[in-house]
């Protein structure tokens, strides 16, 4: 696991073919009902961060099937937070937080060779030149990530729990060590943190290998893992459901892709 430059970022992209690289509402609250929402910051901030100017034009043609500002209010992110986000893909997410937690707070983007593959020259266009100043990029390929103790505010796993379980070798994905990797994560959670996980639902009963082929999981599974790794689910959203979805197709479908029936998880450590 390394820091890594944005020049290697970028050459590491421009290197990497993504033509020919695979992919790795209304709120439910399960607290006590005298438990308030997480974020204590106003409204607005969530829906300000999505509007900034400087976010780039393919970003906000997906907000509408992503809903970015109700998902980040959710998990309760805020101002001069520091925020871990897992397999950050191609910074979508990242760049909206950034905004969100200022000058005083910084976003740590993971990512892996197998992501920026999988991504292109998005990640090293999105994080050049310094262009998001509180973003450090962190590289740590699978089964080594290493946080510091109770380093981090906040941890989001978009759309990624199920790459979990998927194992392609040939693309350097190697198989995960799922207790490790969560237990990783608890480590690393300062006492008061929360995880917001969001994914594709699977159908009920699926095994978790459906994470390698139709890019789904069952919910049940995640709530079992993350319960094992310490944590407890604090509340649930139903802002991303798409009830058109039957499950039986891949997410990348090109008819169904961005338009997933997604559910959306927040968690916090057991007492």
């Amino acid at each position: 696991m390394r820091k890594l430059s944005l020049i290697l970022i970028a050459m590491l992209a421009t290197a990497c073919s993504p033509s020919n690289v695979g992919s790795p509402g209304s709120e439910t609250d399960t607290s006590d009902p005298g438990e308030s929402r997480p974020s204590a910051a106003p409204a607005s901030i969530y829906a300000d961060a999505v509007a900034n100017p400087s976010r780039l034009a393919e970003d906000r043609s997906r907000d509408s099937d992503r809903k970015p500002a109700e998902v980040l209010e959710f998990i309760g992110i805020e101002p001069g937070m520091t925020v871990l986000d897992m397999f950050a893909g191609g910074g979508y997410y990242t760049e909206i937080v950034a905004n969100i937690v200022g000058e005083t707070g910084n976003v740590i983007a993971q990512t892996n060779e197998a992501y920026l593959a999988f991504v292109g020259n998005e990640f090293a266009r999105r994080f050049g030149n310094n262009r998001l100043a509180n973003v450090e990029i962190l590289m740590a390929e699978n089964n080594e990530l290493e946080l510091a103790a109770e380093s981090v505010d906040a941890i989001m796993l978009v759309l990624s729990f199920h790459d979990l379980y998927s194992v392609n070798a040939e693309q350097g994905w190697p198989k995960i060590d799922v207790p490790a990797f969560l237990a990783e994560l608890h480590k690393g959670l300062r006492p008061d943190g929360r995880v917001g996980i969001i994914d594709h639902y699977a159908a009920a009963g699926s095994p978790a290998e459906t994470g390698n082929t139709t890019h789904r999981i069952d919910p049940a599974i995640v709530i079992a893992n993350m319960k094992d790794a310490g944590f407890v689910l604090e509340a649930q959203a139903d802002f991303l459901r798409n009830p058109d979805d039957d499950y039986s197709k891949s997410v990348f479908e090109p008819t169904l892709r961005g338009r997933t029936d997604r559910f959306v998880m927040r968690f916090k450590k057991a007492d």
